[in-house]
């Protein structure tokens, strides 16, 4: 499998971006390696809180919580996902699959024998991670899920054809109308806005992005720290897939094993909180499978992150790491 590496001068002197990098090697599944960075803050024998990311981001959106949680008295452990950040970036965007993301993550973690774990969860880091905790149950200690889900082909097997169909003659919007494309086709259809942009744009601008779908204005210096992954167009194969890998259609790939997933879910008696925004139009109402579902929802107190959007952990850090403290009674 061919991957790029970012090079190191592309994350120097990052605004609010002091961490140390570590690294972690793991099978690529076809007889390689691919390298994963992971930040590693904090007490080394506190409890463990795992933040993870979605798509297009990467450990970068963590800044502003992982000082205060820190602070708190935990080890605090933020992955980059392969393709993302400063790991390795495979090159085709046929070499990423669900289960591949789900496989690398599990190497990972079993690798570094994390247990105790507080996860907090969002995007694409809710797909991966709560694969994870139906994996590995006993390793983790709480979940908070923040704009996030499990899908498993929600869309009837009756639609699918017809969709899919439609979705071959959506237009490419630019950047700067994704956000009313959500406002206007919310759910499954602004989705697909989404899916569509993002495998298709001709001029894919990470950091662009970001400032276009932010609830709050990003700073020159914020949008610059989202891009510098991605040199250039041949290093976002990852970001341009992970839309496209999320099972919508009952037809795609994992959905069996989400529905898998689900049932250990459904007998999680561990704390579960849903932390969701008020102003995320992609995942809203996406907390509701869970309260009725999850034992762990029980008796926990739910947040809604205000004002926020899709990355509420950028538009509201401190009410995140609040959500985490809750959880875990600090």
């Amino acid at each position: 499998m061919e991957a790029k590496r970012t090079p190191d001068h592309r994350f120097e002197k990052l605004e609010h971006y002091p961490f140390t990098p570590n690294y972690l090697s793991v099978d690529d599944t076809e007889g390689g390696t691919l390298r994963i960075h992971y930040l590693d803050e904090g007490h080394a024998d506190g409890d463990v809180v795992l933040l993870l990311h979605g798509q297009p981001a990467w450990s970068y959106l963590y800044r502003h919580m992982i000082p205060p949680l820190v602070e708190a008295g935990f080890r605090v452990i933020a992955p980059d996902l392969v393709g993302f950040g400063r790991s390795d970036k495979p090159t085709r965007p046929e070499d990423y699959t669900y289960a591949r993301h789900v496989a690398w993550m599990t190497e990972w973690l079993t690798r570094l024998d994390l247990i105790g774990i507080t996860v907090f969860l969002q995007d694409w880091g809710s797909l991966i991670g709560l694969r994870l905790v139906a994996a590995f149950p006993e390793r983790f200690a709480g979940v908070v899920l923040a704009n996030g889900g499990l899908p498993t082909g929600m869309i009837p097997e009756e639609y699918t054809q017809p969709l899919k169909e439609a979705y071959k003659t959506l237009p490419v919007v630019k950047a700067e109308e994704l956000g009313e494309r959500f406002r206007d086709t919310s759910g499954i259809p602004g989705f697909l806005y989404w899916r569509k942009f993002c495998a298709e744009s001709p001029d894919l601008e990470i950091g662009q992005l970001m400032g276009e779908v932010a609830a709050t204005p990003l700073s020159e210096a914020e949008i610059a720290a989202y891009s510098a992954p991605f040199p250039d167009q041949s290093y976002m194969s990852g970001a341009r897939r992970f839309p496209g890998l999320v099972p919508v259609f009952h037809d795609e790939p994992e959905v069996e094993e989400n529905k898998a997933a689900w049932e250990v879910l459904r007998k999680f008696d561990k704390p579960f909180m849903c932390a969701f925004s008020d102003k995320d139009p992609v995942t809203a109402g996406g907390d509701k499978p869970f309260l009725e579902r999850v034992p762990g929802c029980r008796g926990v107190q739910h947040r809604t992150i205000s004002p926020a959007g899709h990355f509420l952990q950028q538009d509201q850090p401190q009410q995140c790491v609040q959500a985490i403290l809750d959880l875990t009674g600090r």
